[in-house]
């Protein structure tokens, strides 16, 4: 029931709106995104993603951003880079880490 319950809040700003959604799984899902991403700054989050039943959108420190996705336990799915950054330059081309 705890499940639905929390399904039901993320849901319940409805289809249009620009809020996000809150509660504690989703500072929980912010918190381990953070965390995997070495901080940043979170500008986004949804809930029910196509790639994970999370997804939390960071500005990293160093301007290019990232979406991590969190299945429902929170285990970090993926954490592919987003080339839609802030501005128009192409994101560098980082794949030697």
């Amino acid at each position: 029931m705890l499940l639905l319950l929390g399904a039901g809040v993320a849901y319940a700003t409805g289809g249009d709106s620009p809020a996000q959604p809150t509660g504690s799984n989703i500072d929980k899902a912010k918190s381990i995104a953070l965390d995997q991403t070495n901080g940043g700054r979170v500008t986004g989050t949804e809930v029910g993603d196509q790639e994970g039943y999370y997804e939390v959108e960071v500005i990293k420190d160093d301007g290019s951003q990232v979406d991590v996705h969190l299945d429902r336990d929170f285990n970090v799915l993926s954490t592919p880079a987003d080339h839609e950054g802030p501005d128009t330059k192409d994101a560098p081309n980082d794949n030697g880490g």
